[in-house]
């Protein structure tokens, strides 16, 4: 039942008053406080002396029409919602009255409930809404709770992920209060699904034909880019490093007019960083096979080389292993200037069956988070932080480079490489000067560290990681944790307490979004 903290004040302008007195009557029952006036004018007059929570106006009414009254109110008190109720069905004094950012357009005769079902859609929606989404996610919760528990296959997670996220970003549409419980279960997920990485994946990467291994980073192009190659379809590859499945919730509408959308997730290979999960896509391989295939291609952990610039050369080399014969080219948008030249020359890019885009703004945005503190003001939370990513996307040539896609025919293969966490548990771990500085995950001969808190690797070459040394290990983060030195210990942990990061396992980094949009 929804109970309404202060009497709502309703204005009424209707040169026919006497007529609508049942329907005032049955207003201030429902505890409304209804002001009525004959004019246009007299609706003006008394706007100007009094606040009203919503105002109701006739079109035809002597001296000013309704459409003349609304432009004035609107200029006044452009946030008042103005609801038109009249006997005029003209569609273009509809058309006027819509372009006019009218609230609600009602044809008389209108009975008392159209009247309050208007004014609740006005008023107290997002009340309503609040009351309604609070209540459906408490039955949920539960049902949540039992399937986190009972998910033994790689598509449970997938659903388990999906559900976590419609909830996310409805409790946050909707401020219910409830996103702390909702933190809670998502913290459960990742606990069971960190298990369940820990008990599976070495027999997915160890036997890949096996029939419960899900879709992986090498498996990429194989599975979605080359079919739809050899079908005759030009194919745009578009990754947005560090993005996740709540990232791509927040953008869909912007595309939802050009694209038609078939939405999947595929598991990321661990670690979840670029080094690693993007070469393994464009390369179609497992690291340690980058670095015995081709070794002038991979870039060693503590090599001052940047550990992405082969990417193009790693996609030449599958196409060539699987026999194709398609050309391509390759785009690595890291400023708005590069973007905007890609979308003058884009005509240029019919010339090619294949276009691979990376676009890197989420991930500088990640990083810059950590680094800044004006940025992490900016993105202090997960709400914020997908608030960013959509600002960006829709304020850059991010948008304008999907509408060319789509008038262009492209089918398009939207992904990334990994996702991303927000860090919330420091765990003590001791390495040498050669250990790598990542925060969720580490690897190194001379590691120290509680067995129990992390994923350890003891034979990285089983699972397709390359191993500098014979007793090289690598260790990961699971849930929410990172991983902090002794020394300096309290600095390093305020430092990057609650700062986006990746490399371990969550389902937010390894659960990652694989969207493919047709064009309408």
């Amino acid at each position: 039942m929804i109970s309404y903290m202060k009497q709502d004040k309703l204005l009424w302008a209707d040169d026919e008053m006497d007529l609508l007195k049942p329907h005032v009557l049955f207003l201030e029952d429902k505890g409304y406080e209804v002001v009525t006036v004959c004019s246009g004018q007299d609706a003006i007059d008394a706007s100007r002396k009094e606040v009203f929570d919503l105002i109701f106006l006739d079109e035809n009414m002597p001296g000013l029409s309704g459409l003349e009254t609304l432009a004035i109110i609107k200029e006044e008190n452009p946030a008042t919602p103005v609801i038109m109720i009249t006997k005029s069905e003209d569609e273009g004094i509809m058309n006027q009255a819509i372009g006019s950012k009218i609230s609600d357009y009602l044809i008389k005769p209108v009975n008392p409930n159209q009247i309050l079902l208007s004014i609740k859609k006005n008023l107290h929606k997002n009340q309503i809404i609040t009351e309604k989404t609070t209540s459906d996610y408490q039955q949920d919760f539960m049902k949540i709770g039992m399937q986190i528990n009972d998910s033994f296959t790689t598509e449970d997670w997938k659903e388990v992920y999906k559900k976590l996220t419609y909830w996310e970003l409805e409790l946050e549409a909707s401020q219910t209060g409830m996103s702390d419980l909702l933190r809670t279960q998502k913290q459960e997920a990742n606990q069971v699904f960190g298990k369940f990485i820990k008990k599976n994946y070495e027999r997915w990467i160890m036997q890949p034909e096996s029939n419960d291994r899900p879709l992986m980073s090498p498996d990429i192009f194989k599975n979605r880019i080359f079919p739809a190659l050899d079908k005759g379809e030009k194919v745009f590859f578009v990754l947005i490093d560090n993005f996740r499945l709540d990232q791509w919730r927040e953008i869909k509408d912007l595309l939802a007019e050009y694209f038609t959308f078939q939405e999947d997730l595929y598991y990321s290979i661990l670690p979840t960083v670029t080094q690693y999960a993007r070469n393994a896509i464009f390369s179609g391989l497992m690291p340690l096979q980058i670095e015995q295939m081709f070794p002038d291609l991979w870039v060693e952990e503590d090599s001052e080389e940047g550990k992405n610039l082969n990417e193009a050369p790693l996609i030449q080399t599958q196409i060539e292993r699987f026999r194709k014969k398609y050309t391509f080219s390759y785009h690595k948008i890291n400023d708005s200037n590069y973007g905007e030249k890609l979308v003058q020359n884009f005509n240029q890019l019919n010339n090619y069956p294949l276009n691979v885009l990376v676009l890197n703004f989420v991930d500088m945005l990640s990083h810059a988070r950590t680094e800044s503190k004006m940025v992490r003001e900016l993105a202090s939370t997960e709400a914020a932080y997908r608030s960013l990513t959509r600002s960006w996307f829709k304020h850059s040539t991010t948008l304008e480079l999907f509408k060319k896609m789509a008038e262009k025919g492209y089918k398009v293969v939207l992904t990334t490489d990994h996702g991303t966490i927000r860090v919330t548990e420091p765990i003590k771990v001791i390495g040498d000067k050669n250990t790598n500085p990542n925060l969720r995950y580490k690897l190194g001969k001379n590691l120290s560290y509680d067995p129990k808190e992390v994923y350890e690797i003891t034979n990285p070459t089983k699972l397709g990681l390359p191993a500098p040394n014979v007793s090289t290990r690598y260790i990961f983060a699971l849930n929410d944790t990172f991983f902090a030195y002794p020394n300096n210990y309290n600095y390093y942990v305020s430092y990057y307490m609650n700062t986006f990061q990746h490399g371990g396992i969550s389902i937010e980094e390894m659960l990652i979004p694989l969207i493919t949009l047709d064009p309408k």
